[in-house]
């Protein structure tokens, strides 16, 4: 795809304006639940495309993060801004109070199914008992609990190798979300930067119509929390634009797979 290529304006605006770059923003509690290793916090998982970001904003704590160049455990204190990217299993731990804002790269692939938890191998190997495993289903809390301590199992063991199979496996799970996460990349971040392209072209040739589109928006902390992966959320709304199909494709596209994540 030529990313010069024009894209067809939005018609008609979603509930609130994008967050600035295609970005998704979350207010984050870190679980503060005692784990099998006497660590108390989050779900061990990895996201396939999307960096991620955190801003310490109380509390103190770290994340346990492993890539192919190893284990690291980096610290996290208020006023800390931390970032990784894809491809990076990564663990917050809750020393006490911790909270951050959580910046993701391309808004709305995350709750489109873009991470995979660290489950044991034979679970990873079963699509269907890893849904089963990444449900929340009957008591949240209880549900979130006992798959984050299925997923640190995982993990612990892939401290100790197998990394490349996790990679396998975490590919072979969401191969059949790929066009889907496409699309919603396309239509919205890429949509984003090309947007700024043309406002620059226009600039140069001194058309200033897009200053008289400036807006504010606004959003109030959701009023209830959900469960997420590594704590409690204050997710704020991702919109949905209406997503085009894919070139030659056949049938109707699919941009809602399932929210298995939160």
């Amino acid at each position: 795809m030529d990313p010069r290529a024009p894209v067809p304006p939005y018609r008609g605006p979603p509930v609130v304006t994008p967050f600035p770059g295609g970005v998704g923003i979350s207010g984050l509690t870190v679980y503060d639940w005692e784990a099998a290793d006497g660590l108390c916090g989050g779900t061990p998982h990895m996201h396939l495309v999307c960096s991620e970001a955190y801003v310490v904003i109380a509390g103190a704590g770290s994340v346990q993060t492993l890539t192919s160049s190893g284990f690291t455990d980096t610290p996290l204190l208020p006023g800390d801004v931390v970032w990784f990217t894809p491809g990076t299993i990564h663990r917050l731990v809750n020393d006490g109070g911790l909270r951050l804002v959580v910046l993701m790269q391309n808004s709305g692939l995350p709750e489109a199914g873009d991470a995979v938890f660290t489950f044991p191998a034979p679970v990873l190997a079963d699509p269907h008992a890893y849904r089963k495993a990444a449900a929340l289903t009957g008591d949240h809390s209880a549900a979130a609990r006992r798959r984050r301590d299925l997923a640190l199992e995982g993990f612990l063991a892939l401290r100790t190798g197998g990394l490349q199979e996790f990679h396998i496996a975490a590919q072979r799970l969401k191969s059949e979300l790929l066009d889907a996460w496409w699309m919603r990349w396309r239509d919205g971040p890429l949509a984003a930067a090309l947007t700024t392209g043309r406002q620059l072209e226009r600039l140069k040739a001194g058309d200033l119509s897009h200053f008289g589109h400036g807006e504010v928006s606004r959003l109030e902390r959701p009023e209830h929390q959900r469960f997420g992966m590594c704590g409690r959320l204050d997710t704020y709304p991702v919109p949905d634009f209406p997503t085009r199909p894919l070139r030659g494709a056949s049938g109707p596209p699919h941009p809602h797979p399932p929210k298995e994540l939160f």
